[in-house]
């Protein structure tokens, strides 16, 4: 498969699972939860999606355990709004990228005023 098809589809899946998550009505999954990135292998058999969810460590555990058992329900609507051959099997992760730069971001403030 080429990149570019890939790289497409990574997009779309990406731009309808932000969707979908923010439709979800479960209370366990706050506003804040964003879809970072979306790795689909090249078979279309699994995608692997980088999520940041804003909140304490508990909160984050909760929303990723509620993502990870709605993953049927997600590999649906997903089946439903993309035509693929084979729909992708979510696996969720979590993205701690935002908080790592944030971190930087405090540590660089820090040093820069002594």
């Amino acid at each position: 498969m080429s990149a570019n098809r890939l790289g497409r589809i990574n997009e779309e899946f990406k731009k309808e699972l932000s969707d979908i998550i923010r439709n979800m009505k479960d209370p366990r999954i706050p506003v804040m939860t964003s879809v970072v990135a979306v790795n689909v292998t090249p078979d279309l058999r699994y995608a692997k999606i980088y999520v940041s969810v804003m909140g304490d460590e508990g909160v984050q555990k909760d929303a990723l355990t509620a993502l990870k058992k709605s993953a049927g329900y997600v590999r649906r609507e997903i089946g439903n709004r993309l035509k693929l051959r084979h729909t992708p099997e979510p696996v969720f992760e979590l993205d701690r990228s935002i908080e790592h730069g944030a971190r930087i971001t405090e540590l660089l403030r820090k040093t820069r005023n002594e």
